[in-house]
């Protein structure tokens, strides 16, 4: 055989061996990836068998714990909340209207509560004094007029009576008209002057205090404004420094300068009621002292200083 024969054969077998372990080759690659793929199927199901206890627990587990740290997280949310609500304090009021206020605001403020401590003041005194007045006359007219005398009558009741004061009067002025300058009036001008004068002193007493109730009632409400006025002026002032016109800047501001308009009212109207009933008082009160003071005139010009009941 020739070399090249030779040679031509060799290439020959070597191509065939070839061909044939690459097909071996491929099928035990493909075996061997099955396996592979078969190993890791099995164990997955074991592996998540394994899994699924431990996942399980964890719930069981982690539950109690983040069930209180719930709660704990609420009560404490609670807790902030009721110390914040505590804490928090209302930033308008009359506090703040003082607080917040000048000179001029608070001046107001002072000269608003001394009417209105005035007006309930005299309002209790004066009613007091009438009460007094008319109980006396009440007294005088059961004691007085049974005396003997006008002395003995005026002797019967107390110092501090209106009705003795009166009667005293018009004795001194009896008992003064001869050998004075009044000999030369007439007794009943002279004896009339001096009652008469003795009312007019206790009217004038009931009427103490009667104008500043009316003072009060009359300017009260304008001090008010003036304040509110006064108040809403700042208030403007602030929210055109601050930029902001929102609903909270202006309605604090603002309603604390209400407050004043509020108080004034507040001392004026009882200041108005107050007056008108008290004057009414006095007029029923001093309307019975000059009837007394005339029956005691009458007597005292008759001569005759004994009273008959």
């Amino acid at each position: 055989m020739s070399p090249v024969a030779l040679t031509r054969r060799i290439l020959a077998i070597v191509l065939s061996s070839s061909l044939l372990i690459a097909p071996l080759s491929t099928l035990a690659q493909t075996a061997k990836d099955s396996k592979t793929s078969a190993t890791k199927s099995t164990a997955a199901p074991a592996e998540k068998a394994a899994e699924s206890p431990s996942s399980a627990s964890v719930p069981i587990s982690t539950a109690p714990a983040s069930n209180s740290a719930d709660a704990s997280a609420t009560k404490s949310s609670k807790a902030e909340n009721a110390d914040g609500a505590a804490m928090v304090e209302n930033p308008y009021g009359l506090d703040a209207l003082w607080a917040q206020g000048d000179y001029v605001a608070r001046g107001t403020l002072i000269i608003m509560l001394i009417m209105s401590i005035g007006t309930w003041y005299i309002g209790i005194v004066k009613w007091l004094e009438q009460s007094k007045l008319m109980r006396q006359i009440r007294e005088a007219k059961e004691s007085f007029w049974s005396a003997v005398s006008v002395e003995s009558g005026a002797a019967a009741l107390g110092n501090d009576s209106a009705v003795r004061f009166i009667a005293e009067s018009g004795l001194k002025a009896d008992a003064n008209h001869r050998g004075s300058l009044g000999q030369h009036v007439d007794k009943h001008t002279w004896i009339g002057m001096a009652v008469q004068q003795s009312v007019d002193t206790i009217q004038n007493k009931l009427q103490t205090g009667l104008a500043f109730l009316a003072t009060v009632g009359s300017t009260a409400p304008f001090v008010g404004l003036f304040g509110t006025v006064w108040g809403i002026y700042h208030a403007l002032t602030a929210i055109g420094v601050a930029g902001q016109a929102s609903i909270d800047k202006v309605a604090g501001p603002v309603g604390e300068a209400l407050i004043m308009t509020a108080i004034g009212l507040g001392a004026a109207v009882p200041a108005v009621m107050g007056y008108n009933w008290l004057v009414r008082r006095n007029k029923v009160a001093m309307e019975q002292v000059r009837r007394f003071a005339a029956d005691i005139h009458a007597v005292l010009l008759s001569g005759n200083k004994e009273v008959r009941g």
